[in-house]
């Protein structure tokens, strides 16, 4: 896969299908949370962001804007994965979030819209090249906003999109 193309779909309509579902609370009886990293109630929050009542923030991924909503922020979501953004959708329909369903850089290279911060949990600074993308985010972003990511270790041995290892079918291209 080289640099410019642009990821297929169908590996993260499959991850969203392996994914756990999500608690209905977390540990302190919270409906809405942030998490940074796959295991339950660890690592820091959305203090990470700097959010503030009114704030514009963006996640290139969709799972953590139901939170950011519930702390006053305008929060948008981008995602490739139409599976993704049903069930964010649907599980958060109330919360005011507004959902997209595009390739990130394409958002970025396209909206009009600035962000306090712009984040990605697993998202597409995991995938994305980011001679790209970073400069697209860079763009978007307000002067003194935040750039935050969390990602799980890359595979050894293996370049490119690192969603490769998803578990599929023979037939599947991983990309």
């Amino acid at each position: 896969m080289n640099g410019a193309a642009v990821p297929r779909t169908q590996a993260w309509d499959t991850y969203s299908k392996q994914k756990p579902e999500r608690r209905p609370v977390n540990a302190a009886g919270e409906t809405t949370w942030f998490n940074w990293t796959q295991y339950p109630d660890h690592g820091p929050g959305a203090e990470v962001l700097g959010v503030s009542p009114g704030a514009a923030v963006l996640d290139l991924g969709c799972g953590n804007l139901a939170h950011l909503t519930t702390l006053g922020a305008h929060a948008v979501g981008v995602d490739v994965s139409l599976a993704q953004i049903k069930a964010a959708g649907a599980r958060w329909s109330d919360m005011g979030m507004t959902l997209h369903r595009t390739e990130a850089t394409r958002f970025l290279e396209e909206t009009g819209a600035s962000f306090d911060s712009v984040f990605s949990v697993f998202g597409a600074v995991w995938f994305t090249d980011p001679a790209l993308l970073l400069p697209a985010i860079r763009r978007r972003l307000r002067p003194g906003g935040v750039l935050a990511f969390s990602q799980r270790p890359p595979i050894e041995g293996r370049y490119g999109c690192q969603a490769s290892y998803i578990n599929r079918s023979e037939d599947e291209d991983p990309r």
